[in-house]
């Protein structure tokens, strides 16, 4: 296979916040090649309907599979629990058999079942996330003992995208959302969508050191390490240039700004429509 015909390794998320997890991923493998893709234009996903953000996730995952990805990680929480599991089952089956789409929420899901020792564990996620109760469901199959306590944070997103992480706005905000989950006696705690990552120090202070924070920028990483030396079928396909590209379907000055900082370097955006 000539290096021209080498794949890459897709990431989706529905607007920036993915970018956080691509960062921990290009940290733990450097070597591969990645196509980011963020749906900036029609973000935030949380607040969709089902079938609108499986039919948002399909687009974006042809987009992917169209520029040479045949593993494709659905870097959003929403779109793993409301689109992933019928794209792998019945769009990829009929499709596309020969390529893969992961997502978030199961990775997150094992560290949590064995990093809880009370078996109370509380999740804050965008409001399709926790209606879908796809966290629940997991967590209940690595162990039915677990106890889940879900709150949705529709704020966070928009807070997140609008660079204000650091205000006191935004601690009082978390504090709300997080403060009926501590009364649980929770011992660990999910952030139940890729944006949330960025605010984990904000959340760390509320939440104190006794309880532990599971953020998937840092699980996924080493995940898909483990996933590629059990698939060298599919890893043997990928180029290894260390080049990353990033789309977006709107690209905005904030976007490049705030983009650069959570990949930890300038990043450059070409503008892309799904459809």
């Amino acid at each position: 296979m000539k290096n021209s015909e080498k794949k890459s390794i897709g990431v989706f998320d529905s607007g920036f916040g993915g970018i956080d997890i691509l960062r921990g991923i290009v940290k733990e493998l450097p070597q591969y090649n990645y196509i980011y893709l963020g749906d900036t234009a029609r973000a935030p996903y949380g607040t969709r309907s089902k079938e609108v953000v499986f039919d948002f996730t399909k687009q974006a995952v042809d987009f992917l599979f169209k520029n040479n990805c045949d593993l494709v990680i659905l870097a959003c929480n929403t779109a793993s629990s409301e689109a992933l599991r019928k794209i792998q089952r019945e769009y990829l089956k009929k499709y596309h058999p020969e390529k893969r789409v992961l997502g978030v929420l199961i990775p997150a899901a094992e560290e949590t079942a064995e990093k809880t020792k009370n078996k109370k564990v509380g999740v804050i996620a965008t409001e399709r996330t926790v209606n879908s109760k796809a966290f629940e469901r997991e967590l209940k199959k690595l162990d039915r003992k677990i106890k889940v306590f879900q709150a949705p944070c529709p704020l966070l997103v928009p807070i997140v995208e609008a660079g204000e992480r650091n205000s006191k706005a935004t601690d009082i905000i978390l504090s709300g959302y997080l403060k009926p989950l501590i009364k649980k006696n929770i011992d660990t705690l999910i952030l139940g969508c890729t944006h949330y990552g960025i605010l984990e120090k904000n959340i760390r202070k509320i939440t104190g050191k006794k309880i532990q924070i599971i953020s998937e920028a840092k699980i996924l990483p080493k995940k898909l390490k483990s996933y590629l030396e059990r698939h060298g079928e599919i890893e043997k396909k990928l180029g290894k240039n260390g080049k990353v590209r990033f789309y977006s379907t709107d690209i905005t000055d904030k976007f490049i700004l705030l983009g650069s900082k959570f990949f930890g370097k300038k990043i450059k955006v070409k503008k892309v429509e799904l459809n």
